[in-house]
């Protein structure tokens, strides 16, 4: 064998090589972007979840946009407060104040107090039975209570009680809006948690049609909106609406005027893990549960 036929392709390759790498190594010279180090820095020391709940995309844009000023450390809702306040010391920047929000959902009908239409046999899921049923509630607005919301969350934050409604952790929740987007029926919502006068209920039903399919359901009596300070309660569509503009106005003694319970006054978690007992169930749930034969 010739040595040509040996070092004549090994000098081609090592030439395209040779060629290849110079290119490469100018078009990186030319197109190089100076980074902050310091993004990198603030990535290390953000929690890593990528939750969205900032915001932002990810931990790795929050780092940008921290850096950038665009954001501040209390925008990360997945940190402590003194994370926060240590990251803003590493960086040279201000903390900020901190806003903490919470998934609440907006609706109290469990399935103590509002019973079951139809049965539903198939996958554990809410979009499922509200694709095979329309969630299976004589409310068509009630929580499914099948846990889409509980598998969505990454944080165990939600738990599902004895009524088959959505317990939410303040203390773990991050606000990331994957339970809203798990949701079929659309009734979680992120609010801030200084807000605490809440309607429970999305249902569109008035009066007696409205009670008859679920004992807590606003009602659309108007009530909360006549003794409400300053227009802070309107009707709108037969449903009370609250308006966080005023939400100073806003105290505990506002939900006596409802007469169903529909206008909470809600602090720490919505509901508890308890279950009322049968004799304490309003008698219409009783007797439409012992109908259908759903407890």
């Amino acid at each position: 064998m010739e040595l040509t036929s040996i070092f004549l392709p090994a000098t081609i390759l090592g030439g395209i090589g040779l060629v290849l790498g110079t290119a490469i190594a100018v078009v990186n010279r030319v197109f190089w972007v100076w980074e902050d180090p310091r993004i990198g820095e603030a990535e290390e020391m953000l929690p890593g979840t990528d939750c969205g709940a900032c915001g932002e995309p990810g931990c790795r844009a929050f780092a940008e946009a921290l850096i950038e000023g665009d954001v501040d450390p209390a925008d990360c809702t997945n940190m402590s407060g003194d994370e926060r306040e240590h990251l803003a010391a590493e960086l040279g920047l201000e903390a900020g104040e901190a806003q903490d929000r919470v998934a609440r959902l907006l609706c109290k009908g469990g399935s103590d107090v509002a019973p079951r239409k139809v049965g539903y046999e198939g996958a554990e899921s809410c979009a499922a039975a509200v694709a095979v049923t329309g969630g299976g509630k004589a409310c068509p607005w009630g929580c499914v209570g099948l846990g889409d919301c509980a598998v969505a969350c990454d944080f165990d934050a939600i738990r599902m009680n004895r009524n088959d409604l959505p317990v939410v952790d303040p203390e773990l929740c991050t606000a990331c809006e994957d339970c809203v987007e798990a949701c079929p029926l659309d009734l979680f919502t992120i609010m801030p948690t200084e807000q605490k006068l809440i309607v429970e209920c999305r249902s569109l039903l008035e009066g007696d049609s409205a009670t008859a399919v679920c004992t807590v359901a606003c009602d659309a009596c108007a009530r909360c909106a006549r003794d409400a300070p300053d227009d802070l309660i309107t009707m709108e569509d037969g449903l009370a609406v609250i308006d966080y503009e005023k939400n100073e106005l806003a105290e505990p003694g506002i939900t006596g005027s409802c007469p169903t319970g529909a206008l909470a006054w809600v602090e720490g978690a919505q509901f508890s893990d308890g279950e009322r007992q049968e004799s304490e169930r309003p008698p219409e749930t009783r007797a439409a549960t012992e109908a259908t034969g759903v407890s």
